[in-house]
């Protein structure tokens, strides 16, 4: 198979992982000032909580199928 057997689990772990350590990363450390007028001052909580929990649970999933 064209890149190995497992590529869909790694893209899988790859991309919830970043989802996940971006929207925490987002909550801990907002931006130092606001650029733009459309930029907020920080990322809203609830849909960052909510999306690092879906990157969580998707790294953690295709974490799971590649150690099985």
């Amino acid at each position: 198979m064209f890149l190995g057997e497992n590529l869909l689990a790694y893209l899988v772990l790859a991309l919830g992982g970043a989802l996940a350590v971006g929207n925490i990363l987002a909550l801990i450390k907002p931006p130092p000032s606001v650029k733009t007028q459309g930029d907020l001052a920080k990322a809203p909580v609830t849909r960052s909580v909510v999306m690092a929990a879906v990157g969580a649970l998707a790294a953690a999933w295709s974490l799971a199928s590649l150690l099985r």
